[in-house]
């Protein structure tokens, strides 16, 4: 009975220690995932040429820049409702007068490296907590997921401005 009762202790503890190491990697590899898409949409913000940054290819869509603003907009968002912590633009940077390749590349950055501290300062222990923004509330790990699926989903849109500007656009950078 005590040989029972020490293995199922053993076994208890074996499988807390995979599940903390799973976790921790997992925080690894969404780290790398937000340091590498704010690097690679960096180089959609270099590849648009300065004079371009307000182009867009029909009067229905956004700029490039109200593009890139709505990227960062959200991934503040999205950051700060994971977190609980005060978003550090909630004027919204879409409402930027007249913004110049420099205020957006600012501003984009600036998110990011907001995700990524937000991030690196929450515990996997409370990602399946859930993190509430107005009716929605999901688990604090799916506004991080969400927020890595909206960037990429909007630097994937401006391909296409950068295309038609006669430029290639970044290569892929999915690893």
């Amino acid at each position: 009975m005590k040989k029972t009762i020490l293995l199922s202790i053993l076994l208890v503890f074996t499988a807390a220690s995979i599940h903390a190491q799973l976790a921790d990697s997992i925080k690894v590899y969404l780290l790398r995932d937000f340091q590498r898409s704010k690097s690679y949409t960096q180089e959609y913000l270099d590849a648009m040429p300065a004079d371009k940054y307000g182009y867009r290819p029909n009067d229905s869509v956004r700029t490039f820049a109200l593009q890139m603003l709505h990227l960062a907009d959200a991934t503040n968002y999205f950051a700060s409702t994971a977190t609980g912590t005060p978003n550090p633009r909630p004027d919204g940077l879409e409402k930027m007068k007249n913004p110049t390749k420099d205020s957006v590349v600012a501003a984009v950055n600036a998110s990011y490296d907001f995700m990524i501290s937000a991030l690196e300062k929450t515990s996997p222990s409370t990602w399946l907590e859930i993190a509430k923004s107005g009716n929605r509330g999901f688990p604090k790990l799916v506004w991080f997921q969400k927020a890595l699926e909206h960037q990429a989903h909007h630097r994937g849109q401006t391909t296409i401005y950068i295309r038609m500007q006669g430029i290639k656009p970044p290569r892929e950078r999915l690893f």
